[in-house]
């Protein structure tokens, strides 16, 4: 009987700790393989323009049965003129994001790319004091970790962005790198990249705030999803026939074709459901603290397979956004245990156990 209930209990223990680690490693891998499949399918001469409307148009297509269980549906509201106005606008942000970010991976690497995407929840914070969501209370001490969090973030992030430094790790040959290509980035293509995705995650953290704003009038995400994955293949197109007007940019084979597909697959469908599915589950402070272990995975994929030199200023820079990241969301943590505690008194079911959303949607890095 003990030997029963022992299996049980490492059965019961794999499926609540081990499983969700696994599956955020292995979502983490995967964000971080597009975006150095990418970087390499960019090398090979592939336009970033045709490579949004690619995979937008086949995350529209697999969640294309969406709208029709939605219509059918008796839970749901009517999908109003107003709230299709506000899925556009939630097209026009994202689809700037995506173009500004995508051209920043190409002007730098997936290394820079993951490092200030850890800097969505001190974006976030920012962002809640602007529009006065937020009240800051200097005595606080988890006002306190939050503005020291977000500064050091904000410190790593230019560190980042305008210093090399000596590459300290080099590999002469990668296995996808065009033959042709540079070695090495110039500094001013790497400041540019900093900037373009500085500005992209900005966005991203307006994405996530406006789509919070949706989900409570619409509450059904895949519907949103496909209406919003139609709105970004409209504009991407727009800008991409005005932008690449030669049909062969049009044409990807090979590595390109690859990015296409598994992009299109894995950020439409499956990456969405695996958050959501840990965000219900462990929450989203569990799935928020797994965003610095994909700069590891995008220095190791960047050296192997780009060929990309690992800078000083990289390594330092990604270490100061790592401690920054984590300060903001220990204040987060401590101010909704103040929180709690402050309501607990009054409120029923409250308590040391009552969870309370902490950083809603910032489980995924692109939108």
């Amino acid at each position: 009987m003990a030997s029963v209930a022992e299996g049980r209990g490492r059965r019961y223990y794999c499926y609540r700790e081990v499983f969700p680690f696994a599956t955020m490693v292995a979502m983490e891998s995967i964000n971080v393989g597009l975006f150095t499949l990418f970087k390499a399918a960019t090398e090979h001469g592939m336009s970033y323009h045709a490579f949004l409307v690619y995979i937008y148009s086949i995350g529209a297509l697999i969640l294309l049965p969406a709208p029709f269980i939605s219509y059918r549906s008796t839970v749901l509201p009517r999908l109003s003129l107003k709230i299709m106005a506000k899925i556009g606008l939630l097209g026009l942000i994202g689809s700037t994001s995506q173009m500004i970010g995508y051209t920043g991976i190409a002007y730098s690497s997936p290394t820079l790319a993951s490092a200030i995407s850890t800097l969505l929840p001190a974006f976030t914070f920012i962002l809640a004091i602007l529009f006065r969501m937020e009240k800051v209370s200097i005595r606080s001490r988890s006002s306190q970790a939050k503005i020291i969090g977000t500064i050091v973030s904000m410190s790593g992030a230019l560190m980042i962005t305008l210093y090399q430094g000596p590459a300290i790790i080099f590999r002469p040959k990668p296995s996808l790198s065009l033959k042709h290509s540079l070695h090495s980035l110039q500094s001013s293509n790497w400041t540019i990249g900093g900037v373009l995705l500085f500005a992209e995650y900005f966005l991203v953290t307006l994405w996530y705030t406006f789509q919070s704003h949706i989900m409570k009038e619409y509450p059904s995400q895949y519907t949103v999803i496909f209406y919003y994955d139609v709105v970004v293949s409209c504009i991407t197109s727009i800008v991409g026939i005005y932008s690449e007007p030669n049909p062969n940019a049009w044409r990807v084979r090979g590595v390109g074709l690859a990015s296409v597909i598994f992009s299109g697959l894995f950020n439409s469908c499956i990456n969405n459901c695996a958050y959501s599915w840990l965000l219900g589950w462990k929450g989203p402070f569990y799935v928020a603290m797994f965003k610095p272990i994909s700069i590891a995975i995008a220095v190791a994929m960047g050296v192997v397979f780009l060929g990309d030199p690992l800078h000083l200023g990289s390594l330092i820079g990604a270490t100061i956004i790592s401690i920054g990241f984590y300060t903001v969301m220990w204040g987060k943590v401590k101010e909704e245990n103040e929180m709690v505690e402050e309501n607990g008194a009054s409120s029923t079911g409250s308590g040391p156990d009552h969870k309370v959303p902490l950083l809603q949607n910032s489980g995924s890095h692109k939108v």
